[in-house]
């Protein structure tokens, strides 16, 4: 048996999504900045995807920009919104994904930004009362806080920090990359600048996704080139992306509620049998359902020795997984974000992410071999 469980770093493309890209492969290859028949028919393509789009997410289609991915959205918000806005301080945690965490980091290094991190507790939660002190003591402030974590699974509270960031006209820019397609996002109502999605995370291409900047934001673009996406990025649109990525939203909105159900019911079944099988199992992150993201389940397996093996093992097993430990010292490369919450470094973790496509036979599978290989290795 094959079993794919690393669905939060990437997603099996939807056959449906194939076929309508497939679509406009065959009969749509105008440049959508021409102006003759050719290119204005994908012109009118794309900005029908960024209608379905921005209709789905209750906002303007003048507010959603297609880019390459999140990478690309988020060094966008996080650049543009810092340096044309002229902020000097910046609010973040040490759990953001890289794309995050790095620009911040070299915007400090440059003396661009002064840079605070809020503190977040073991489970990953973030303490919104140390935020609002920084907000406090700070000028007006770019917040950069992700709406779940991608490798804890823990929920951010977008509407409360939203709401804190009006309060003390901040600027706010969430990575919702792993929650675009999995939850409802009403625009017209969150208090977000930015918020950001990439296709691949919701059974859509790779290589395209979208950029939500509020109308009441101005920026300059960071990439230059053309007047594409309105003057805000500058290269011709990846069409046949943008048409599988409004594809793949449109079905993960009509299909939202039975899928959550789903995949719920198979993590928690997945955490039920490990806790059965696997003497001192623990799970790193937040467990109340109601505060973690549902594709997302991140294990803690006890002290072994051969620790560095347990990826390698479930692969060799036909099982697709990712993971680590904390860093044990600086010069380790681990987990950054097991080490921000005060994971054990001896013990090695791996995260479980699951899709509309895993089964429970799967989970069955898993849990057996997880269970041959601790017994082995313990």
């Amino acid at each position: 048996m094959r079993v794919y469980f690393d669905n939060a770093a990437t997603t099996a493309l939807d056959p449906e999504v194939l076929k309508e890209m497939f679509k406009v492969m065959e009969g749509q290859f105008g440049n959508p900045s021409s102006i003759h028949s050719h290119g204005r028919e994908v012109r009118t393509l794309i900005e029908r995807s960024r209608k379905t789009i921005a209709g789905l997410l209750h906002t303007s289609p003048a507010e959603i920009f297609f880019t390459s991915g999140g990478t690309e959205a988020d060094n966008t918000a996080i650049r543009c919104g810092i340096v044309d806005h002229k902020l000097t301080h910046a609010i973040t945690t040490k759990l953001e994904h890289h794309a995050v965490l790095h620009t911040l980091q070299a915007m400090q290094r440059s003396g661009v930004i002064k840079l605070s991190y809020a503190d977040v507790d073991s489970k990953g939660n973030v303490d919104y009362n140390h935020v609002e002190t920084l907000l406090k003591n700070n000028d007006r402030s770019f917040v950069s806080l992700m709406h779940a974590n991608n490798e804890l699974g823990t929920l951010t509270d977008i509407e409360h920090v939203g709401e804190l960031c009006e309060a003390y006209n901040a600027m706010y820019h969430s990575d919702t990359v792993q929650t675009v397609g999995h939850y409802k996002h009403d625009l017209s109502k969150l208090k977000l600048h930015f918020m950001v999605c990439a296709a691949h995370k919701l059974h859509g291409p790779k290589g395209v996704g979208f950029l939500h900047i509020n109308h009441k934001v101005k920026i300059n673009p960071m990439i230059y080139g053309g007047s594409q996406e309105r003057n805000m990025r500058g290269g011709t649109e990846n069409v046949y992306g943008i048409a599988g990525l409004a594809k793949a939203l449109e079905m993960a909105y009509a299909e939202m509620d039975a899928h959550q159900s789903h995949i719920q019911d198979l993590k928690d079944y997945m955490k039920a049998q490990l806790e059965q099988s696997v003497p001192g199992v623990s799970f790193n992150g937040e467990t109340d359902s109601s505060k973690s993201l549902y594709t997302v389940l991140n294990v803690s397996f006890p002290e072994m020795e051969m620790a560095d093996m347990l990826l390698f093992n479930l692969d060799i097993a036909g099982i697709s997984a990712s993971g680590g430990s904390a860093c044990s010292s600086g010069t380790d490369i681990g987990s950054h974000v097991l080490t921000a919450i005060g994971a054990n470094p001896d013990r090695p973790s791996v995260r479980f992410s699951f899709s509309k496509y895993n089964t429970k036979d799967e989970v069955d599978y898993t849990v057996a071999k997880l269970k041959e290989l601790c017994a082995v290795v313990i």
